[in-house]
């Protein structure tokens, strides 16, 4: 069994995720154009807060909000037993009584940080749909499936980690991510109490992996 210093990390820069969130909005603005932002906290927020400077700068929609909901996978929670870290999402935050009704005909996309699992993804896509069919018996039956064709979902992740996943999400989703990576320990920058430090690690991670690469080819030639 490997231990976590045996793991391979990868310190992830604030810069990196801003430019890999402004290099995919355009075509996320192009095929999706959402009408509103869902943040997965914590590792949500600050990507969804900078691809709404894009898209607000690239799309008729300027007043694109951001509504937040809290979910953990891996994080300790009060109340919930140590054994149940890493196999159980659980709830921390929704988005109020009104979460159907906010949702309903809107094109929404859920941002996170990481699609490791798919488990705190699927858990979020399945539990706004439930919001979206409450909300939708509070309106005429026959009214229903065109409310409910309008409502679309999609999901943006800065990091999709290339490996199997142990959830599934419905077919015909929209699904972007800013970045490929293997299965490795992803530092995020919010998640360090010494800023400068983890920038210096992140750097040393390019050189580490550029040697790598250069050594590589060495050897095929």
């Amino acid at each position: 069994m490997s231990t976590e210093s045996e793991v391979k990390h990868w310190h992830v820069t604030y810069n990196n995720i801003h430019n890999l969130i402004r290099k995919n909005t355009p075509k996320i603005a192009t095929e999706f154009s959402p009408d509103l932002l869902v943040a997965i906290g914590g590792g949500g927020f600050f990507p969804a807060r900078v691809m709404r400077t894009f898209l607000r700068e690239i799309t008729t929609n300027k007043t694109l909000q951001i509504q937040a909901i809290g979910l953990s996978l891996y994080e300790p929670v009060d109340g919930v037993t140590e054994d149940k870290i890493g196999e159980q999402v659980i709830r921390t935050q929704w988005l109020g009584a009104d979460a159907g009704k906010m949702l309903l005909g809107k094109r929404v996309l859920i941002v996170d940080e990481v699609d490791d699992t798919r488990k705190t993804l699927s858990y979020a896509l399945t539990e706004l749909r439930k919001d979206v069919e409450t909300e939708l018996l509070n309106y005429p039956e026959v009214d229903r499936d065109a409310l409910r064709v309008s409502t679309k979902f999609g999901i943006f992740v800065v990091h999709n980690k290339n490996k199997p996943k142990l959830a599934e999400l419905p077919e015909g989703t929209l699904y972007y991510s800013g970045e490929e990576v293997d299965d490795v320990w992803l530092d995020y920058p919010w998640e360090s109490t010494n800023i400068e430090e983890h920038d210096k690690f992140a750097a040393l991670d390019v050189q580490n992996a550029a040697a790598v690469a250069t050594k590589t080819v060495d050897v095929r030639v």
